[in-house]
């Protein structure tokens, strides 16, 4: 017994040696200040916890708005021999530099002793101006080496949420207008090669695509071309078919204009601005006007992009919009978000702008950029969708290609975005080596977006060319053929397109397909008005009496379309153009007037008087009736084609059918000689009749003869401008002679 107790006491005398031993820190680890009396000084160091051995200065910056705390502390960490932890040895903090009249910048406390571990940590309310502050922490030893840390801290302005969305909506409508400025003298300089390209459009597939993304890098906006496209689709200008390749080219040109963007021209934007600037207004060439406003309106989208990328710079400090942009390297929030913001400012270049703008500031990685990308390709189609829904099938299958072929493009890549970001970067040019952190996103990412853009929308084509026969089927599968709607309705306008006015050698292509609708509506008209002579069809009459209702619609219709063209910034042949226009809708809505409140008067009166012609004399009325048809119709062709010899021939065959008429006047007048009854009941029908009818084939003969004199006038103009300019030449020989 007494052995079990003396064995038990030597236990508990061993557990409390135990315990003594380690409160009198013979296993600590850490070297205590205040226990120590002798400490090599020259191996005590105080090193900043955030620098973490990194030469990276900006991961040393602490932000935070003026008279706030910053939210980490001024934290250090003193070691015995680069290793140890140095309990209880006091820190020395103090403020070193505030910007210029700031006051209140105050630190929490003088001095700071180390903890268990070493550490020592510090508060600081910022002052009351935005700048830059500096702060030190320093600790007494014998030596002037690794005794002293630094801090850096920015605070920003009290406003300057304000500011930012000041300055991202003003640089953002900076950016929008030189876009635009710069699509509109690009539409001046190579609006007639545009319409040239689509008029003379094979069914060759690269040229599609290479005129899709020719239109499109004018026009800065694949959705814009889609949607026009819808118009020409709609106007029969081409056939579904055909704007497939087109489709696929416009999404290559819209990474034209972002990869000008990427090259970072913002420091130079106000001196391309000022050279814009002298070419507009101090040249007399439009063409050269048309260059200087290109200039100009780069300069100005370069300038917006510079307040946006100025006004984001907070941005890169501020931690909540850091997280945000951080769960957009989700594919799923990415593409949502790309696909709102495209949808709204209806432009895939412009929204890839600022998706680089994001990218100067170094706020967003490639891999966060690949999924805005993908969403600004399906946004930019939903443009095209509603401009298709008031239209036709073919111009709904349009509409449906562009959306389709975005969304089979966004399916393949989404899938594989970290690979496809790996290969931008491996052909995008590398960062200089210096560059870390944030720098180094800012340098090198504005390249890789652009350069992402172009790769998807390029590797798309490839993909889907061969198939846009296949791809035409499926969709004419989805989309049939419906006839019951596409009769068309009366009073309602078929090609005109209000988006199209701004280039207007599209729009006069448009206007031109609903002006020659307006003919057939017109031709139909003057081809039923002799049924009532012949017949007694009243119903025949109601119906030319509505046809007369639409075709005043149009001519209002087209007449306002035409001066809204007139009223932009058109070249001398343009204007001659639509001169033409309006001359040509005026005779055609004059033959409506002949038939509508001339000829079905004269028909209603034979109706009421049921009056019969003499067999010779409806024979030569259908006869010349015949010719007059075929004047208009040879007025249609000359107004399609524009063929000046047609229109000669024109001319030459109503004076034969003046001639011709004066002829029917002497065989009627020889009827009424062998007094023929019905000739001599009809004698006023029938001749204001021919007469009415040789009038309708003047108005259309007028059509052709507006194009002779506007040929005729330019010829004298420049013959005029020869005969003036060597004047001129023999006047400066004169003086030069004289001189001698």
């Amino acid at each position: 017994m007494k052995k079990k107790i003396l064995a038990y006491w030597n236990c508990i005398s061993m557990l409390l040696l135990v315990f003594t031993l380690i409160n009198t820190n013979i296993f600590a680890t850490e070297i205590d200040s205040t226990q120590i009396i002798e400490i090599d000084s020259s191996k005590i160091s105080i090193v900043n916890v955030y620098q973490n051995g990194s030469d990276d200065l900006s991961s040393q910056i602490f932000y935070a708005t003026v008279n706030e705390q910053l939210s980490n502390a001024l934290k250090v960490r003193v070691l015995y021999d680069g290793v140890k932890p140095v309990k209880n040895f006091p820190v020395k903090y103090k403020i070193i530099s505030t910007p210029n009249k700031s006051i209140n910048t105050k630190i929490l406390e003088d001095t700071v002793f180390t903890d268990v571990n070493g550490f020592a940590e510090n508060f600081v309310v910022l002052g009351s101006e935005a700048g830059d502050y500096e702060f030190s922490a320093r600790i007494n030893i014998d030596i002037d080496k690794n005794d002293i840390v630094y801090f850096k801290s920015f605070a920003r302005n009290s406003n300057w949420v304000f500011f930012l969305i000041t300055g991202l909506l003003g640089g953002l409508a900076l950016f929008l207008f030189g876009m635009e400025m710069m699509s509109e003298g690009m539409k001046k300089t190579a609006g007639g090669k545009l319409r040239v390209i689509l008029e003379t459009l094979t069914n060759n597939r690269i040229i599609a695509v290479t005129v899709g993304a020719f239109v499109t890098m004018i026009i800065q906006s694949s959705s814009a071309t889609t949607v026009m496209l819808v118009s020409f689709v709609q106007a029969q200008l081409m056939t579904f078919t055909q704007t497939l390749g087109i489709i696929l080219g416009s999404g290559i040109g819209t990474t034209v204009t972002a990869q000008m963007i990427a090259f970072k021209l913002t420091d130079y934007s106000l001196l391309i601005i000022g050279l814009g600037f002298l070419v507009l207004f101090f040249s007399k060439s439009k063409r050269i006007k048309s260059i200087g406003e290109i200039v100009l309106g780069f300069g100005i989208l370069f300038f917006g992009m510079y307040v946006m990328s100025s006004s984001m710079f907070p941005l890169r400090t501020y931690q909540p919009f850091i997280e945000l942009l951080l769960h957009l390297e989700n594919p799923f929030y990415g593409i949502i978000v790309g696909t709102i913001f495209t949808a709204l400012i209806q432009s895939s270049s412009a929204f890839t702008g600022i998706i680089i703008v994001l990218g100067t500031q170094g706020l967003v990685t490639l891999d966060a950029a690949i999924p805005l990308i993908l969403g600004a390709n399906i946004g930019t189609s939903i443009t095209a969708i509603l401009a298709s829904l008031n239209t036709g099938r073919e111009s709904k299958r349009v509409a449906l290609a562009h959306t389709l072929f975005k969304l089979v493009g966004v399916v393949l890549f989404v899938w594989w975005i970290p690979y496809f970001a790996d290969f931008v970067r491996s052909i995008s040019p590398s960062g200089s080596n210096s560059s870390t952190g944030i720098a180094y996103l800012a340098e090198v990412v504005p390249r890789q977006i652009a350069n992402a853009h172009t790769v998807f929308n390029v590797v798309l084509t490839i993909v889907l060319l061969p198939f846009t026969t296949f791809t035409a089927r499926f969709i004419e599968h989805i989309l049939p053929d419906s006839p019951e709607m596409e009769e068309e309705s009366i009073f309602k306008i078929k090609y005109l397109e209000e988006s199209l006015i701004t280039t207007p050698a599209l729009a006069l292509n448009l206007a031109k397909a609903e002006i020659i609708r307006m003919a057939v509506k017109v031709q139909k008209m003057v081809e039923q008005i002799l049924i009532p002579f012949f017949k007694n069809d009243n119903e025949i009459i109601e119906e030319i009496l509505l046809e007369e209702a639409e075709v005043d619609y149009l001519n209002l219709r087209i007449s306002k379309y035409l001066m809204k063209i007139s009223q932009k910034s058109i070249s001398e042949e343009r204007a001659d153009e639509v001169f033409q226009m309006m001359h040509c809708i005026t005779e055609l809505e004059q033959i409506g007037d002949v038939v509508s409140k001339r000829l079905v008067q004269l028909a209603e009166k034979r109706i009421d008087l049921n009056l019969s012609f003499s067999e010779e004399g409806k024979s030569e009325i259908e006869d010349y009736h015949l010719r007059t048809m075929k004047q208009i119709s040879r007025a249609i062709e000359v107004f399609k084609d524009v063929n000046l010899q047609d229109a000669k021939r024109m001319e030459k065959k109503y004076k034969k059918y003046r001639l011709m008429e004066l002829d029917l006047r002497r065989t009627h007048f020889d009827r009424l000689r062998d007094k023929i009854p019905e000739s001599i009941e009809t004698s006023g029908i029938h001749l204001e009749l021919i007469d009415l009818l040789k009038r309708i084939s003047s108005n259309a003969t007028n059509i052709a003869r507006i194009f002779i004199e506007t040929i005729n006038e330019i010829e004298k103009e420049v013959t005029l401008k020869a005969e003036l300019s060597d004047i001129e030449k023999k006047k400066k020989i004169k003086k030069s002679e004289n001189k001698i």
